[in-house]
């Protein structure tokens, strides 16, 4: 099948990145390869590649796909982004080089492969189980989760991570409706979001479950969870020169690169590239709506 997911700001991610025959760089969220391909591109002859997804399925894909480039060693791992320098540790230790990279990506976003597929319970257009993980071999489900967990925890889950207003209404008609039918599936959920909602009081550039959905997807996930401490050691492994990339889509993701960054740079050896985070052109919102919420920040590592 051919991927149907456009990667974000690849000009600016390849500017920012020293990519150079011979490097060594690391994709902490490789998805179906995007990003990944051209950075290997530039490694060639005689560079390391190394990719990290915590998706099996996407990490197979994304694999797959950076191998068509010759003269570039890949390796790839079944792991999450927050265990980047064992990983690259290990891929190192592989191939007889130092420890160390040249450029580390991180994009924080899902890919539409993810997104589009029913059976992951991402997407509210479509009925599918109401799962939400990106590793399918671990963790609870978002059913799981919403079945078990208190009004006030889903309430606070939807408004802090979401920016649901309706979360305190949502959250409990959610707790009512699951005492004589457990959630099970992703209409189960959009049910209760259309139920708690006014229609005259819904949001018309949105559909009204959008947020309810970012917001579980992201607890399920623990996807903002040690995000910050994970870029600031993610940070210490660049080498000299090194450079890191972050790409974020949530506010709350942004706050904690952000922050890291700051905090780097005031203890020294590092520099934030980025005053303000760069945001896609408007030509490519256009070619690709779902890069409009992006927001990029770029690091390098001074001594």
């Amino acid at each position: 099948m051919t991927p149907s997911h456009v990667p974000v700001m690849v000009a600016e991610v390849l500017d920012a990145l020293p990519l150079r025959p011979g490097g060594v760089a690391v994709d902490g969220t490789l998805g179906l390869g995007g990003h990944a391909v051209e950075m290997a591109a530039r490694l060639a002859p005689g560079g390391l590649i190394v990719g990290l997804d915590w998706d099996e399925t996407m990490r197979e894909r994304g694999e797959a796909r950076v191998r068509q480039v010759e003269d570039v060693d890949v390796r790839t791992y079944h792991a999450d982004y927050r265990e980047l320098p064992e990983r690259l540790a290990l891929a190192c230790h592989e191939v007889g080089r130092p420890v160390g990279a040249d450029a580390v990506l991180l994009d924080l976003g899902l890919n539409n492969t993810q997104i589009e597929d029913p059976t992951r319970g991402i997407t509210f257009r479509e009925e599918g189980p109401l799962d939400m993980r990106m590793d399918r071999s671990r963790g609870e489900t978002a059913a799981e989760w919403l079945n078990r967990a208190p009004a006030r925890e889903i309430e606070d889950c939807l408004f802090s991570l979401g920016d649901e207003r309706w979360a305190r209404k949502i959250a409990q008609v959610i707790v009512d409706r699951r005492r004589t039918r457990p959630l099970a599936t992703t209409t189960d959920l959009v049910d209760c979001v259309l139920a708690a909602i006014p229609t005259a009081k819904r949001d018309k550039r949105l559909h009204p479950a959008t947020r309810t959905f970012q917001a579980v997807r992201i607890e399920v996930n623990r996807e903002l969870e040690e995000l910050g401490d994970a870029v600031a050691r993610i940070a210490r492994v660049l080498n000299r020169g090194g450079v890191l990339v972050a790409l974020s889509y949530h506010s709350g993701e942004d706050r904690a690169v952000k922050t890291a960054f700051r905090d780097l740079a005031k203890e020294g050896g590092f520099e934030t590239l980025t005053k303000k985070p760069l945001v896609p052109t408007e030509a490519e919102v256009r070619a690709n709506p779902k890069s409009r919420s992006a927001k990029m920040r770029a690091l390098r590592r001074v001594n």
